[in-house]
């Protein structure tokens, strides 16, 4: 495994972050298909034994399981100081009015829920989920600040919004003197490619690290276009993502299957050597429900595209409606 600095940081992270939104307790979320604990923590074992030492998860995750299911595997499997943990913060977490957003009072509270739940004293990356319409910019990010410098958290980190609103936050940060964003965790696959146009281009400007979700599509890379599975079947947010996908996504998906099908290799390693191959990325975040999806992204890092069959993956895409920013 390869370790590379996250943005313009001191801070070295595996060419891999190890999603954990599959798992958490299934009955403790929209989720249906997240998987348990008993049948968690080999994964989360055989992604620290591939030299995986990055962790991404959410508060609102299975109603905070997540967060827990990693939190006690790395005890388990690991020693703190040598991984990197991220999580996130603005989903509800409770029925209160107070309950979500990025409001000064949530972020104080929701950081020291987090940290319980996961069983250590800080994180190494703290990350707004999405951007909040209601909660003043300022207010969002100076509670943020003072998050890091009460030792809670190492970093900050940012999710899917509008570049506009990213290129403000970094720039009030700077004004103020505050903590500055360091990374930015966009949608971004050979299907959505939209963060191409502003995004990664300012992420490149500013140094920020670049860890993309959803790299193979929720799966849909991985498959043939119409195949269904379970999880494509009760994932209502993965609808929204993917409404009104065309031919010129099942055009995508083809061409993933015949690059795959030459170079004698899972379609998944291909779509995911392309994401981890662009120039602005630091590390995707990937998912892995059965031990073959983590040695088919382990693989994915060795495989190396050449021109042709990138631009063949690339042709078929077509400008799309802009999904993930809520």
């Amino acid at each position: 495994m390869d370790y590379v600095r996250l943005g313009r940081t001191g801070l070295k992270v595996s060419r891999l972050c190890l999603g954990c939104m599959t798992y958490g307790d299934p009955t403790r979320g929209p989720h249906e298909w997240t998987l348990n604990e008993e049948a968690s923590r080999p994964l989360l074992r055989q992604a620290i034994e591939a030299g995986i030492n990055f962790f991404d998860t959410a508060n609102v995750y299975s109603d905070g399981t997540s967060e827990e299911f990693l939190g006690r595997a790395i005890r388990e499997f690991s020693r703190r100081e040598e991984v990197v943990i991220a999580t996130k913060v603005n989903g509800a977490m409770r029925q209160d009015p107070n309950a979500l957003g990025l409001s000064r009072k949530a972020i104080m509270t929701e950081i020291d829920a987090s940290l319980r739940r996961l069983g250590t004293d800080y994180v190494d990356l703290y990350q707004i989920h999405r951007f909040d319409y209601t909660t003043p910019m300022e207010e969002t990010l100076e509670a943020l600040h003072d998050v890091v410098k009460a030792g809670k958290a190492r970093y900050i980190g940012a999710s899917s919004m509008y570049a506009y609103q990213f290129c403000k936050a970094l720039y009030l940060a700077e004004r103020h003197g505050w903590t500055r964003f360091v990374s930015m965790q966009n949608h971004y696959n050979l299907l959505y490619r939209e963060e191409e146009r502003e995004m990664l281009r300012l992420c490149r400007e500013e140094g920020v690290g670049v860890i993309p979700w959803s790299p193979l599509a929720r799966g849909r890379l991985t498959r043939d276009f119409d195949e269904k599975t379970f999880r494509t079947e009760t994932d209502q947010y993965g609808k929204h993502l993917h409404k009104g996908l065309g031919d010129a996504d099942r055009r995508v998906t083809e061409a993933v299957a015949a690059v795959a099908t030459a170079r004698g290799v899972p379609r998944a390693q291909v779509a995911l050597a392309w994401v981890a191959s662009r120039p602005d990325v630091t590390a995707p975040i990937v998912g892995a429900s059965r031990p073959e999806h983590l040695r088919d992204a382990v693989a994915a890092l060795s495989l190396q595209l050449t021109p042709d069959e990138v631009a063949a993956l690339e042709a078929p895409y077509v400008p799309h409606a802009v999904a993930g920013f809520s």
